[in-house]
C-alpha cells in the first residue's frame, strides 16, 4: 500500500498497520498480546488491563498523532523527523543513508527495528531530496 492510499509510515518506518501498541484500543488480540508482553516487561501489574494502559496513554496514534496519547512521546527519531525536519517519515530526509539515530535504532537488538530501516532506505534511498528541505 503506498502512502496515497492511508498507509500510516512512521518516522521510523515500523509498520504501525501490524502494530499491537497502536491497535490496542480497538483490536482485542492485539491488546491481550501488548497487555502479556507488557507483563512480561514487568511493565504492568498482574490486575492492570487494557483500560489503565489507555487511561495512562500508552498507545499510539502514529508520529504525526497526539504526544499526550503516544507510547513513545521522547523518540529521538520521531522528535529529529517530525518536529525538528517537519518531515512525515525519514525516507524524506537527505540524511537517510547516514543517520546515526536510524542506525542506532537499527542496531538495538530488535529484528523488526533493523528490518524497519533497511525496507525504509530501499523504498526510499535513491528518492532523498540532495538538500533538507527545512535548511
Amino acid at each position: 500500500m503506498s502512502q496515497a492510499e492511508g498507509e500510516m509510515l512512521p518516522a521510523c518506518g515500523l509498520d504501525c498497520g501490524t502494530c499491537g501498541i497502536r491497535k490496542l484500543p480497538f483490536d482485542a488480540e492485539a491488546a491481550e498480546s501488548v497487555i502479556r508482553w507488557d507483563r512480561q516487561m514487568g511493565w504492568r501489574k498482574e490486575s492492570e488491563g487494557v483500560a489503565e494502559v489507555v487511561q495512562r496513554g500508552m498507545v499510539c496514534n502514529g508520529c504525526q498523532g497526539d504526544r499526550a496519547v503516544h507510547w513513545s512521546a521522547d523518540c529521538k527519531i520521531m522528535s529529529c523527523c517530525v518536529d525538528e525536519r517537519r518531515l512525515t517519515h525519514c525516507g524524506q530526509c537527505a540524511e537517510l543513508m547516514s543517520c546515526g539515530k536510524l542506525e542506532a535504532f537499527a542496531g538495538d537488538g530488535y529484528a523488526h527495528h533493523r528490518e524497519a530501516v533497511k525496507s525504509l532506505r530501499r523504498r526510499f534511498g535513491s528518492t532523498v531530496p540532495l538538500t533538507d528541505p527545512v535548511a
